[in-house]
This record gives structure tokens, sequence and C-alpha cells, in this order.
């Protein structure tokens, strides 16, 4: 049930800050060459035309802290049709909080009007949980409806002033994450922001002010009212964020949940030594200002589940167990927040793993060529730096890699010999314990006899008429 708030005050702090401590240029150590020029373009613009504009949110905060912004928002008095109307290639989005995407190139600049204490017009569900939102209202007012102080602070790029309503400056000093208003209130009116408070304070290295976290673990039950796309897309940030690592250690020590399968995998597996060192790894290539492959990390989160449908699959060969279990998870979760293309690559990497235990010539450089050869070997690495796989193994690969061709022609060679060596003595073994070869014959071996058969098989003239009386003429031709 949705109903109307008249006079709506939940999220208003019990003292209105009207008054904005100024910081000027000189004092707030903010880099204007770390602006993005298109975001002081639209600041400009907007106040040429006589509205207040200024750059907002987790940017401000990521310069404060000399981290560099992922993107840049706006906040003006100007309302989205009035900002349209100033800026060229902007469209306006969003149901529950109209906002206005400016447009150049491959940069977008999100302006929001600034947000106001609800007259009329906000309505909530019957948790408390706010579903429309597009009441406009004054600065002061828009930041006091942010979640926290340390996105609550606003800089003018044009005359370089930050305008700080909440002490925001303070708790970044003191590397703190705090809410504005009663933290429960907040909670409730967007379960989301426990995630997010976890997940700012991981990626800050912050810590969170005890009465912003008091409410969370027993608030958390909200979430199972958020849709799950939205969960799913919040875990995403979180796990490519650059800390995944400490996200799931927060998580952890305030015990909390997200209502999803994927995120009960990885706390399910976040002990394991391979699922940890992926999340490093990955951590590790954001901090080196590298990209992550959405897929490979969703490959190591759910690589335990994919080792317990190998174990239960029916296939007779490595190729065939490898499809079979691959193709089960993945459709597990194509529909938890994973994009079909992300879940085929994913599966990709998978199903190319058996694939490196057979280095003959062949089998070798096909597999080298394969366009998802880097992201299978680099997850073969993985495994290897956790026991999951042979080091042997991994550095034959790396060496493989690197090599000219002569090199990997005798690289090939000396594989086979070894693999034919290590087959037969698996083969003595068996036949010790009174096993029949046959019965125990390995996967890749049944299906290299199945090739040479194929290969020897007499071409059936049968199926060919015409091919069979030519030939039956010459042989009377010959008599």
């Amino acid at each position: 049930m949705v109903k109307e708030e008249e006079g709506f005050k939940a999220n208003v702090p019990t003292k209105i800050r009207k008054k904005a401590h100024i910081v000027p240029r000189e004092e707030n150590g903010i880099d204007l060459l770390a602006v993005s020029p298109f975001a002081i373009s639209v600041c400009q613009k907007l106040q040429d035309a006589g509205y207040k504009a200024f750059i907002v949110g987790g940017a401000v905060r990521d310069l404060l802290i000399g981290a560099k912004p992922k993107d840049f928002d706006v906040a003006t008095d100007a309302t989205p049709e009035e900002v349209k109307k100033v800026t060229r290639r902007a469209i306006i989005i969003g149901r529950r909080f109209r906002l206005v995407h400016v447009n150049k190139g491959a940069e977008t600049i999100e302006v929001a009007t600034f947000r106001g204490f609800a007259k009329q017009g906000v309505t909530k569900d019957e948790d408390g949980v706010i579903t429309n939102d597009n009441v406009f209202g004054e600065q002061y007012e828009d930041a006091a409806r942010r979640d926290f102080t340390v996105n609550a602070m606003y800089f003018d790029p044009i005359s370089g002033d930050l305008y700080d309503y909440h002490h925001g400056l303070d708790d970044i000093r003191e590397r703190k994450i705090r809410m504005i208003g009663d933290p429960a209130t907040r909670y409730r009116e967007d379960p989301v922001r426990i995630l997010r408070a976890i997940r700012i304070a991981a990626k800050l290295g912050f810590t969170i002010d005890e009465k912003t976290a008091a409410p969370m673990h027993y608030m958390q039950t909200l979430l199972l009212s958020v849709p799950s796309a939205r969960l799913a897309d919040e875990f995403s940030k979180m796990v490519l964020s650059g800390s995944a690592v400490a996200c799931m250690e927060l998580m952890n020590r305030y015990d909390i949940n997200i209502p999803i399968p994927l995120f009960d995998v990885l706390k399910r597996t976040f002990g394991l030594p391979f699922v940890r060192k992926g999340l490093e790894r990955c951590d590790a290539r954001v901090a080196l200002g590298k990209s992550i492959s959405t897929s490979f990390l969703f490959a190591v989160l759910l690589w335990h589940e994919m080792k317990e449908e190998v174990a239960k699959s029916t296939g007779k060969t490595p190729g065939q167990i490898y499809e079979e279990a691959a193709k089960k998870v993945a459709d597990s979760y194509r529909w938890d927040g994973l994009q079909s293309r992300y879940v085929s690559d994913m599966a990709i990497i998978w199903k190319l793993q058996p694939r490196f235990l057979v280095r003959s010539r062949r089998a070798a450089m096909k597999l080298l060529q394969h366009p998802r050869f880097r992201a299978a070997y680099d997850f073969l690495l993985l495994r290897a730096s956790s026991g999951d796989a042979s080091h042997e193994l991994a550095d034959w690969w790396t060496a493989y890699e690197g090599a000219t061709d002569e090199e990997r022609l005798e690289m090939s060679k000396e594989a086979e010999q070894q693999d034919r060596k290590e087959r037969e003595r698996l083969r003595q073994e068996r036949a010790a314990e009174g096993k029949s070869d046959e019965d125990e014959a390995d996967g890749e071996e049944k299906e290299k006899k199945k090739r040479r058969r194929r290969r020897k098989k007499r071409f059936d003239r049968s199926k060919f008429p015409k091919a069979q009386k030519a030939a039956s003429d010459k042989e009377k031709a010959d008599k």
C-alpha cells in the first residue's frame, strides 16, 4: 500500500542547518585540474543563466581526500525542464526523482534539482520506503536530505568555494561515516543505505560512526522489500569497487546479509583461499587503475559451485563433465543480477580449464589461439596459487605462451611423453588393485581412441550410388 505524505519531516535532522560553513579555495585544498572540464562547463552554463550550480556528492568527497572521482554529479536550483533548456544534449530521466543526464561524447553529467522537505507529493509504502520524491526545495534542505555527512558537501568550481552544512569536512578528517538525521529513520526510508554505509567505509578505509552502525543489523530485514535487481547492482558495486575484501569483512563484522543467492555463495566461500585470493587480485588491479573483467570475477565467486556440479556430473569425458556442470551453474544464476554476456564468458572460462591438461602440439596451439585464453589462463594461475591446480602445469603454460614455435613443438613433445608415462603409471596401479584397464581408462585416452577409429573408418560407398558404380566399373576394367 502506498500513501501520500503531507508535511513529511521524518528525514529532517532535529536541528536544521540553514547556513553552510563556506570554506574558500585557499583552505579546502581541492585541485581544479582534477575536476572534469565538462562538469565545470555545465555549472558555468547554469550559473550564467541565473541559477545556482555545484558539484556535489561522492565527487567532492573524493576530491577532498585526493582520490580520482569516478563520475561527477551536479546539484542546482533549476528544475529539470530548465536544465534541459540551458544545456545541450540533455535527457530527463527517473520516476521516483527526476534527473537530467547531460551528455558529451562518452561522458555523462547527472544534474539533480535541490530536493526539499516534503509538503505534498512524497509517497511511501507501508514499510516507510520512499517511492516518489519529486519535491524541490532549497540548498540547505537538499543537504539535509542526503544520507551521509561526507556526501553532503557542495563545491562551486567557478568560485572554488566549498559549502559544508553538516561538518562533513570534519568527518573526512576524522575518517568517519556518519548519517545525517536519525539513522533508523533514514534506513527505513531507503534500506540500501545500510549497504552504502559499508561500501563507502570499505572504499575509503573509514570507520562507521557508532550511532550510524547501531540499527544496521536489526533493520537489515527491510532489504527483503528492495527489488532484487537493485540489490544485485549494489552487490556488484561492492565486489567491483576495489575494496571487495574490506566490504566482506565489514559485512561479517556487522552480520549483514544481502538477500540474493550470489551473496549467499560469497559469504559461504569467502574463507576459501581461492575466492579470497581472487578478490584480493581484483582489488589490486583497481588500485593500479586497471579494469576488472566482470565475467572473471563471477567465475571466481561461483567456482566452488562449479566444482560441486562437476563432482555430480554424469559426463564421460572431462569436456562433457565441464560442459554439463557449467550449464547448470550458469543457468542457476543467469537471472540473479548477471547479464547474459557475463554468464556466457564465465562458462567459457570454466570449460577451458580441463583443456589445459592436454598439451599435445595441436591441442595446445588451438587453446592458445582461443579468444578467451588469457582469462582462462589467469584463472588457472589463480587456481595454482591457491592449491587448486598444479604449479607445474601453470608454469608450463606460462613458458609455452612466451616460447617460439620451435620451442613450443619441443615442449609439447616432452609433455606428451610425460603424460604417457603418467598414464602408464596409473594403469599399472589400477592393474595392481585388480581393476580393469578398459573400465578405468581416463576420458582423455578414450577420446583419442575414438578419434583414431574415426580416421581409420573406410568411406561408405553405399551412401553414394554414383561413386559405388564408378568404383565397380573401375574394378571390371582392371580385370
